[in-house]
Formats: structure tokens, C-alpha cells, sequence
């Protein structure tokens, strides 16, 4: 967000208004300049200024040693539009005030993730067996048998996989890595990306008065290489 200082002096001279009337001109003529001074387009994440809830079967325990806090049982995670659900959550504060959390799946299953993406009606969301946020960078990283989907409205547009998909909701680029093939892994380590093209007839209507913003980067990871 764009912050600006405002200064705004006023005079005081004689004057045929009483002193109250006087101030409540003085402030709407300050008012007035401060928001002519403010840029057309503030755009901001309004999910990065939101409270950090959980919700979890169990009790929390409590790590002071550590500064940890760990939730067990069909733990729900929110920030906003943000959704994070698991079978545990291990929770940090940084020194800075920023929430990190780790988010494990059980049983073989996975841990989901949820967030809609500012001024368009589109929505990221993914699966892993463990998922690492962290509130300072607003980064979702995707760990083992990792799926990310981009939605517009309720139909999928982009689908990425691999072992390791990294997703910056601040500068709304994807990074995805493979990994070693394994037996559990049915992509045998290759990294995977289905990308459906803005003008397919599947995309919805758009408003001209409500500009698309463009869809986020993918970025593979600089060590793939074919694997044969």
C-alpha cells in the first residue's frame, strides 16, 4: 500500500465563522488535499492484514522453549480468504510478528490449501503432504506429492505437479521442482503443468469495466532436466 504524508497548514485570520465551524472547514479542506494526493490505484493484499484464526479437535500444547504451538485433529487454518486444513499445524511467531506454520496431512492423505486472488474471480488451491506458510513473504510451499490448481470461477484453468510447488501470493508467481522417482510417486519425479489459454471458449464473460489482471508465472525450477 502506498502511504503518503499529508501536511496541510491552515492560517487562522479573522474570520466570520465561529471556531467550531472554522475547524470543521479546516478538516474537510484537509481531508480534501490529503485525498487528492493519494494515487488512482492503491491495491493491496487485503488478506495480508487479516487476523491468523485456528481451529483444531484438541487443545494447542504449548512450547515456550521453542515458541511453538501445535494443534492436532481437523485443524482449519484461516487469514482472510485464506483456508489451510490439516490433521496438525505446528504455529511460530517470528520476532517480527509474522505467523509460520507447517501443515501435515495423516494417514497417507494430504494437507489443502485455499486462497482467492485480488479483483478477479479466480482462486488458488493445492494439496501436499505438508505445507510451509509463512506470513512474512505470503509464500505457500507445497512439499511431496504437491498439486496446484488455478480456478476461475469453479472450472480449473492451470494445473501444476511435482514434488516441491512454491506459490508467492505477493508477487503471484509459482516455482515447481521434481524429485527422485519413487514407487509412492506416480509422476516417477517429473514435474507436470496443464495450462488453458485466457480466450478458450471455457473462460468466463469479463467485464470491460473490471480489467483481467494476468494470470501468475510459472517458474520451473533451474536443476529439471529431462529424465529418461
Amino acid at each position: 500500500m502506498v502511504r503518503m504524508a499529508c501536511k496541510f497548514h491552515a492560517v487562522m485570520r479573522s474570520s466570520p465563522f465561529s471556531s467550531s465551524t472554522w475547524r470543521l472547514l479546516r478538516d474537510a479542506a484537509m481531508a480534501l488535499a490529503c485525498a487528492a494526493l493519494v494515487p488512482a490505484a492503491v491495491a493491496e493484499k487485503a488478506d495480508r492484514y487479516e487476523k491468523l484464526r485456528v481451529e483444531a479437535d484438541r487443545q494447542g500444547k504449548i512450547d515456550l522453549a521453542n515458541n511453538l504451538v501445535v494443534f492436532d485433529g481437523n485443524v482449519v487454518v484461516t487469514k482472510g480468504t485464506m483456508l489451510i486444513q490439516a490433521a496438525r499445524v505446528e504455529l511460530r511467531e517470528t520476532p517480527g510478528g509474522y505467523h509460520m506454520a507447517v501443515a501435515y496431512g495423516a494417514n497417507g492423505k494430504t494437507a489443502s490449501f485455499r486462497q482467492k486472488r485480488d479483483g478477479v474471480d479466480e482462486t488458488i488451491e493445492g494439496e501436499a503432504e505438508r505445507l510451509e506458510y509463512d506470513g512474512r513473504t505470503e509464500t505457500v510451499r507445497f512439499v511431496n506429492r504437491a498439486s496446484v490448481r488455478r480456478l476461475r470461477g469453479a472450472a480449473v484453468a492451470d494445473e501444476i505437479t511435482g514434488n516441491l510447488v512454491s506459490y508467492d501470493s505477493l508477487g503471484e508467481v509459482f516455482s515447481v521442482s521434481g524429485g527422485n522417482p519413487t514407487a509412492a510417486d506416480q509422476n516417477g519425479g517429473r514435474v507436470r503443468a496443464v495450462l488453458t489459454p485466457r480466450g478458450a471458449a471455457a473462460a468466463p464473460e469479463e467485464s470491460p469495466e473490471s480489467p483481467q489482471r494476468p494470470a501468475p508465472q510459472l517458474k520451473l525450477s533451474p536443476d529439471l532436466g529431462e529424465r529418461r
